[in-house]
């Protein structure tokens, strides 16, 4: 039997001696059936050139994001078939690949690089620098370009059982010949994907890393209906059986094989293991206590918030911004007739006003998605007061599957692909209407959607691809944040005082968020202390609050990106204003902004710097 320290060391020694000195890279159905060596400096080629490379290397790794993305067309139309390597050595093969441009990138001459290149590099050395420290952990999930760093291979809100039926039903196309043989081509891997989580599971419980005990409940009643369908077909046999392809029927009846057969007893095998640990759990919430829990909190945290603050900085910052959050809150409060009380307490009792729930059940669920369709063609049509470059996503509001709404937050949103044919997404849960109410949820809308993430992420499909592989999460929430803040600033709220007072209040539930995943994960705070703060605190839902620290106990850091990266947009656009005087224009500071591209926050800086130098000249 492997031991604890064994898998510590093999981890962070596989990593060092792998180095730079090849990468090799298997684009299968899991299992490696060739390989490419990287070959060729950067420096022969032109900066241009040099990005491409270095988009292409992540490619390589991750087949999937170029199907995500629509740009596994032409040349690269056989990664629409491909599965990247999830096996612990595959994610060493990737992380050398990574160090190897890294290296290669940080060497690049930089002399004559227009700005928006500098800032390209920039973001790469930031980004796989970032991840190359957490591949170096001796155990977690480390998402490049993304924010959903976890200890944890599989949970509540992690996994693939989760993201792979998702992304088949809405990412994988079934449109011209020859898709459904590459649907059928990556379901034949999804089983072995399943093994390597399930070995990843067993492994890092073997270092003592083991979930809490209410995120294995979740998981597992998730596991349980995820199974249950697999067992039929259901879900993963489901897009060909719709789709209008000649080769469709046939294929479907392949899939359903393959789902039945392998599919369903890997996940039984997941789902052992889960209920295995589920003995062996406790109920501490946060990465204090457990094996390596500072050091991995550490790096989630400067992952998320692309700074250096500690944790206790960050929770400190988050009582500060509550604090003045709240004192805004006050006088509203006062006005509407709430007097007496803390203002979380008010708050509460303004959440169970009749006058601002939805109906239960169906009508609600269809009140809530007209409300939202609404406030989004609002705001759609204040934009050109906000910016001067436009653009016009192709979007879309979808309910979060079923199957998932116990783990998933109240809403979540992101961009379409680079070609357009995936539109951008809000989704919206929906497993009750009493997630939400009519004062808050325009503000969910504008944060989500426009001039939210997926205005936002139409502007990253502009750039260059390395810049739409590349995502940081103090930017992506920070803006998103900022967002609602220009919402209000346009007017979003004259007519509807309490609609501010829950802006507020959701801006306050971010700087709470500094808060808790600080208590969670430094000091110690259990599960109820987190719930109760928001409650106590902010008036924050129950129900809500409930899942959200769920998810912050499976994705460490991830909730101080939000309030933090903000905080910085907001710090920014003062100097501009300050330092420009009669010269500022807030159309042009936006645009500087998201023309930039997602970039950690000091790379931000360097961007509005440059917008500051030459409004200046």
């Amino acid at each position: 039997m492997t031991s604890a320290k064994s898998i510590d060391i093999t981890r962070r020694q596989t990593l060092a001696g792998l180095g730079a000195a090849t990468a090799l890279a298997g684009l299968t159905g899991c299992a490696q059936t060739g390989t490419r060596v990287l070959t060729g400096s950067l420096a022969a080629q032109t900066p241009g050139g040099a990005l491409s490379s270095i988009a292409g290397t992540i490619l390589q790794f991750e087949p999937e994001r170029a199907t995500s993305l629509g740009i596994d067309t032409g040349p690269s139309s056989a990664l629409r078939g491909k599965t990247g390597d999830n096996s612990r050595a595959g994610k060493m093969r990737f992380a050398a690949a990574l160090r190897q441009r890294l290296d290669q990138a940080r060497s690049y001459p930089k002399e004559s690089l227009s700005p928006d290149q500098m800032t390209s590099f920039e973001v790469v050395e930031s980004a796989f620098s970032t991840a190359l420290d957490g591949f170096a952990l001796p155990y977690g999930e480390v998402a490049l370009g993304g924010w959903r760093n976890t200890p944890y291979a599989v949970i509540q809100n992690v996994g693939s059982y989760i993201d792979f039926p998702r992304f088949m039903a809405t990412s994988q196309p079934l449109r011209a010949a020859g898709d459904a043989q590459f649907y059928v081509d990556r379901l034949e891997a999804f089983p072995e994907t399943l093994q390597n989580e399930l070995e990843e599971m067993q492994a890092t419980a073997a270092l003592g890393v083991v979930p809490p005990d209410f995120l294995l409940a979740k998981a597992i009643s998730q596991m349980q209906g995820t199974l249950k369908d697999a067992m039929q077909g259901g879900a993963l046999v489901r897009p060909l059986e719709q789709a209008k392809l000649t080769e469709a029927n046939e294929a479907a009846q392949h899939a359903r094989r393959i789902v039945v057969s392998k599919v369903a007893p890997a996940l039984e095998a997941q789902l052992a293991e889960l209920y295995r640990q589920q003995k062996l759990a406790t109920s501490a919430a946060g990465m204090s206590t457990r094996p390596h829990g500072e050091e991995y909190y550490a790096w989630a945290l400067r992952a998320s918030t692309t700074t250096r603050l500690s944790p206790d900085e960050v929770h400190q910052r988050g009582l500060d911004e509550l604090a003045a959050l709240h004192a805004r809150m006050e006088p509203i409060l006062q006005d509407i007739g709430y007097t007496q009380g803390t203002v979380g307490a008010r708050m509460t009792a303004l959440s169970q006003d009749p006058r601002y729930k939805f109906a239960e059940g169906d009508p609600g669920r269809a009140q809530i998605m007209s409300f939202l369709k609404q406030k989004i063609a609002w705001i759609k049509a204040q934009m050109p007061r906000a910016f001067n470059t436009l653009v016009d996503p192709n979007m879309e509001i979808r309910r979060i599957p079923v199957n998932e709404e116990l783990g998933a937050p109240g809403a979540y949103g992101g961009a379409g692909s680079k070609d357009g044919t995936i539109p951008g997404r809000m989704w919206i849960n929906l497993r009750t209407t009493e997630l939400h109410r009519k004062y808050d949820l325009a503000d969910l809308a504008f944060h989500e959607s426009i001039p939210g993430h997926i205005w936002q992420g139409e502007y990253s499909n502009s750039l260059p691809l390395i810049r739409s592989l590349l995502a940081f999460n103090a930017y992506s929430e920070g803006w998103a944040l900022y967002a609602e803040q220009l919402a209000d600033e346009l007017g979003a709220y004259d007519d509807d005082t309490v609609g501010r007072l829950g802006y507020l209040q959701s801006i306050a539930f971010r700087a709470c968020r500094m808060v808790v995943d600080t208590g969670l994960h430094h000091k110690g705070w259990s599960r109820q202390e987190a719930v109760n703060f928001f409650v106590e605190r902010n008036g924050s839902k129950p129900q809500e609050v409930a899942s959200e620290v769920d998810r912050y106990c499976s994705w460490p850091g991830q909730a101080c990106g939000y309030k933090v990266g903000h905080s910085e947009i907001v710090r920014l656009r003062a100097l501009s204003q300050t330092t420009l005087g009669s010269a500022y224009d807030l159309k042009a500071f936006n645009d500087a902004v998201v023309l930039g591209g997602n970039a950690p926050l000091d790379v931000l800086a360097k961007n509005i710097g440059r917008y500051i130098a030459h409004s200046n000249t």
